[in-house]
This record gives structure tokens, C-alpha cells and sequence, in this order.
């Protein structure tokens, strides 16, 4: 492996040390089998693409109240769990590492997908309009307005975390990434514009946070801090995500994870071009990196030299790919030679079957 470039580099990542700091970001691709279960194709898949330093699987339901997408996969079953120990066993086979990314949407879901044909729960009863959300057997539909969590719901909800991150050990994975980004139920907590509550879980960052940290504790407490990941979106937009001090509210949040001694934080650098959000949002991650003092992830739009220098700088210590991982499955063989990229079929990346999933082809030296 060419190691002048940093990003070709070994590190240390919590228990394991990984051959390079490359990584697949979570990338959603709604092909999984029935009822949430991870099929030989989806192991392939991942097989493919084992030579990254850390796969972040695409993120998965931790209860059926969790989802709302058609066709992903889920980590509530006992199927599931069989499912992905297929893809767990196929990637360790090639000497790749895999964490697994849980997922609660919140309020962007729909009674179709809900157990007993109920709302979609939420912080408030603050409905997300603008987009219509695919419900499979009944087609795109606008969301309804969601039911506020209780309480006791939360807890419940944390139990739900809790067993999914038993479930993700015993499907094999390496660690779990919590997903509290791009508008799902942990970032509707965080951000006031979803958040309405006047209890100990609204209103004061500190308490727009306390959902997270509490998450993060039981998830911790099943796989131990160093190998628990968290993923932010601090530049808003997604999902109608916006705060009215985003740099306030993550400088908390970041600071507050220092507590944790997480195996990483991953930070999408992506800035949408919300009206009066800061202009700091534009550079993200350097602007967010002073915060935090582990091991930092950054990912969206990074070419190979902005990755490097992303590196080279300080500003990160990994960078996580997603496009280009869904139609280069040699991505890190690809950087090191410096072959070209192939640019992915859009088309093809939701739904279906081998086309535009596990038929794009390595490169051929000869």
C-alpha cells in the first residue's frame, strides 16, 4: 500500500488498529430481503468493499416503531440478526472491520410502518412538511402529525437502543454508530425548530441533549465507550433540521461527548444553504474540530487530495466515503495507484436488485 498519502495510513482506532483511514459511510439502499433481513446479496456487498478501514453499515431500525423506510434492513429480530451475521462473517472474511449505525426516524414515518397503524412519535407534535415519505404498499404520502413522546416513552425507546445493540453484537459487527443526524428522532431532539418541550428534555441545550447522552450510556454500557460511534449533522437542513443557534447548540453537544470517550465522532460536513445559517457551516468541520477531542470522521463531497488534506491538517483523522464506495468497491486499491473513479449510476441507488449494487467492477490493473 502507497503510504505517503495520510489517508493510506494505519491508525488506532479504540480495540482495533486499522490498515487505513478510509471509511464507508452508512449508506442507505433499501435491498434487504423480507421483513428487514440482511440476504447473501447485501453480504456481497459489503464483502466487496472489505478493504476500507472501517465499514459504517447503512443504518438499520432498532424497533418497528423506528422505521420508515421501505425495504432496509432492521436489528429488532431474530431473523435480522441471521441475517447480518451473513454480512458480519463475509466482511471479517476479508479482513475488514463493520460497525453497525442504529437508527429511530422519529417523526419522518408514517402510520403504514407503525405497529397497530399509529402516529409516528417525536420530541413534539411538530409534523415535518415539504417532502412525502415513500410508505411502499400505499406509495409516497405526506407525514402526519407525529405523537409526543411521554416520558416513560423515552425510556422505552432507550430500551429498544439497548437491545439493538445486544442484537448488533450478537450479529457479529465490531461496534455501533449511533445515528443522531439528517433530521431523524435524535437530531429532532436537539434542534428547537422539532423541539417544543418544556420538560428536563427541551428547552436548554443541556436538556435538548440529554436524549443523546442518554442513548449513548446504555449503548456503552452493552459494547463498552471504544467501541460506540455517534454521527452529527451540525449544518442543518435535512428533514427540515434547522436550530436557532446551531453553533451554540453543537459546540455544546461536541464538548459534551468528550465525556464519553467515544471510539469516534463523525461529523457531516455537508452545509445546506439554510437562510441566515451562519457562514462558519461552510467549513464545518474545521470549525467544530476544537471541540472534540477524539477521533474525528468527516464525510460528504471529499475528493482523494481534500481527504488527505482534511487528514494532513488536523481537521480529521479519517474521512468516510459514500458515493464513490457505492460504485468503487476498491476504493482504497483505486487511491493507492491513482486509477480513475467510477462515478455511480444514481438510478440505481435505492431499491432492486445486483444492478448498481454489486456489479460495478474492480479495476483492472492489466
Amino acid at each position: 500500500m502507497n503510504t505517503k498519502y495520510p489517508i493510506l495510513k494505519s491508525i488506532q482506532f479504540g480495540p482495533y488498529e486499522l490498515p487505513n483511514r478510509v471509511a464507508m459511510a452508512p449508506l442507505t439502499r433499501r435491498r434487504a430481503g423480507a421483513g428487514g433481513v440482511p440476504t447473501a446479496m447485501n453480504a456481497l456487498y459489503y464483502a466487496q468493499r472489505a478493504s476500507a478501514g472501517l465499514i459504517m453499515a447503512e443504518a438499520s431500525p432498532i424497533s418497528q416503531q423506528a422505521t420508515g423506510y421501505p425495504d432496509v434492513p432492521g436489528i429488532y429480530t431474530q431473523k435480522q440478526i441471521e441475517g447480518w451475521k451473513l454480512v458480519t462473517d463475509a466482511v471479517h472474511e476479508k479482513g475488514g472491520r463493520i460497525f453497525l449505525q442504529l437508527w429511530h426516524v422519529g417523526r419522518f414515518s408514517h402510520n403504514d410502518f407503525q405497529p397497530g397503524g399509529k402516529p409516528p412519535v417525536a420530541p413534539s407534535a411538530v409534523p415535518f412538511r415539504g417532502r412525502q415519505i415513500n410508505t411502499g404498499k400505499n406509495g409516497y404520502q405526506e407525514t402526519p402529525i407525529p405523537l409526543a413522546l411521554t416520558k416513560p416513552e423515552i425510556k422505552s425507546i432507550i430500551g429498544d437502543y439497548w437491545q439493538a445493540a445486544k442484537n448488533a453484537m450478537e450479529a457479529g459487527f465490531d461496534g455501533v454508530e449511533l445515528h443522531a443526524a439528517n433530521g431523524y428522532l435524535i437530531d429532532q431532539f436537539l434542534n428547537d425548530i422539532s423541539n417544543h418541550r418544556t420538560d428536563e428534555y427541551g428547552g436548554s441545550f443541556g436538556n435538548r441533549y440529554r436524549f443523546l447522552a442518554e442513548v449513548l450510556d446504555t449503548l456503552c454500557s452493552v459494547w463498552g465507550s471504544d467501541r460506540v460511534g455517534v454521527r452529527l449533522a451540525p449544518g442543518g437542513g435535512s428533514l427540515g433540521m434547522r436550530d436557532s443557534d446551531p453553533l451554540g447548540l453543537f459546540a455544546y453537544v461536541i464538548s459534551r461527548l468528550n465525556e464519553f470517550n467515544l471510539a469516534y465522532l463523525s461529523i457531516l460536513q455537508q452545509w445546506f444553504d439554510v437562510e441566515n445559517y451562519p457562514q462558519e457551516l461552510k467549513n464545518l468541520t474545521p470549525y467544530f474540530r476544537k471541540f472534540y477531542d477524539g477521533l474525528l470522521i468527516t464525510n460528504h463531497g471529499f475528493d482523494f487530495a481534500q481527504a488527505n488534506k482534511m487528514i494532513e491538517e488536523g481537521y480529521a483523522d479519517m474521512v468516510a466515503f459514500g458515493k464513490w464506495y457505492i460504485s468503487n468497491p476498491d476504493l482504497v486499491e483505486r487511491f493507492a495507484i491513482g486509477a480513475p473513479i467510477t462515478e455511480p449510476d444514481p438510478d440505481t441507488f435505492y431499491g432492486g436488485n445486483e444492478t448498481g449494487y454489486t456489479d460495478y467492477p474492480i479495476w483492472d490493473r492489466t
